[in-house]
């Protein structure tokens, strides 16, 4: 699956982002592979946070491929983490000092993993000293793989990709998610949908915020934002969105990094538009 022919990020001679795209490649086959043979599903946060032998035998893999070729870069994924926004924000912080860090979620999308639904992927991404500078979303469904390297674009199947054209929010799809805390996220995301679905052309949730991601950088959705995410949601699709020509911010307008949990990402066209609803909503979480 070739992507970026510039020269790409190394180290020892061997290339990051290849490293990256073969392991989401062989973690997405082997997911694929397992869809309808469930034996077991385990909640983690609450009820609609779950949790499958393929997730974390995913990671496992993931982890496994990437550590043999980098055996002393740090690693954060989804599974090795306690549930719970407090213990995901703790565990980004122990990392913090790394100066090379991969940031795994070995499925986003469980819950449509577990109902057969197609759409979800595997996140990958790599930060230096705390900036993004490989990611990689990998659908396995439809063999769509989005790769970007800082600096150097995003891609999806050799073809470059770039955001769409909307200018204004009534000519906008805009993707958001129902996240699984149920007590604080929900009710905020929701006042957003509340606010934004008589202003936009469509909403979309979908279930995986990696994917939508993607899809803001593809220019298949205009925006997309969502309450109580973690690092290994969003990392490896900021990018694409940002190397695709896009913006992505928190909710309140802030620059992107590794500690936003709230974020916002756009075609850059209706990036304030969108924040202003969310703000004048008291939706932001912020």
């Amino acid at each position: 699956m070739t992507t970026v022919n510039q020269e790409p990020y190394r180290v020892g001679g061997k290339s990051f982002t290849a490293v990256a795209i073969n392991t989401a490649a062989k973690a997405g086959e082997w997911i694929k592979s397992r869809v309808g043979e469930i034996r077991r599903v385990d909640v983690k946060y609450s009820s609609h946070d779950l949790v499958t032998e393929v997730d974390k035998g995913s990671e496992k893999m993931i982890r496994n491929l990437i550590l043999t070729h980098f055996p002393h870069h740090a690693f954060l994924g989804e599974e090795g983490v306690e549930p719970g926004p407090e213990a995901s924000a703790a565990a980004l912080e122990n990392v913090s000092d790394a100066e090379y860090l991969w940031i795994v979620d070995p499925i986003d999308g469980t819950t449509n993993f577990i109902h057969g639904f197609p759409f979800f992927s595997v996140s990958i991404a790599l930060a230096y000293k705390g900036e993004v500078i490989v990611g990689v979303v990998y659908d396995p469904m439809r063999d769509e793989l989005f790769v970007a390297e800082k600096g150097k674009g995003a891609y999806l199947k050799a073809a470059k990709l770039g955001v769409s054209g909307e200018s204004a929010l009534s000519e906008s799809l805009v993707g958001t998610g129902f996240p699984a805390d149920r007590e604080g996220a929900l009710p905020i995301n929701l006042a957003g949908i509340n606010a934004l679905m008589p202003k936009v052309r469509n909403l979309r949730n979908a279930g995986s915020a990696a994917l939508h991601l993607a899809y803001v950088a593809a220019g298949r959705l205009s925006g997309f934002y969502e309450i109580g995410l973690n690092a290994w949601d969003i990392a490896a699709g900021a990018l694409l969105v940002q190397e695709s020509g896009g913006r992505v911010t928190d909710t309140a307008g802030q620059p992107y990094t590794l500690g936003v949990r709230n974020v916002m990402a756009t075609n850059g066209l209706i990036h304030e538009e969108l924040q202003n609803e969310l703000q004048q909503a008291g939706a932001t979480g912020l």
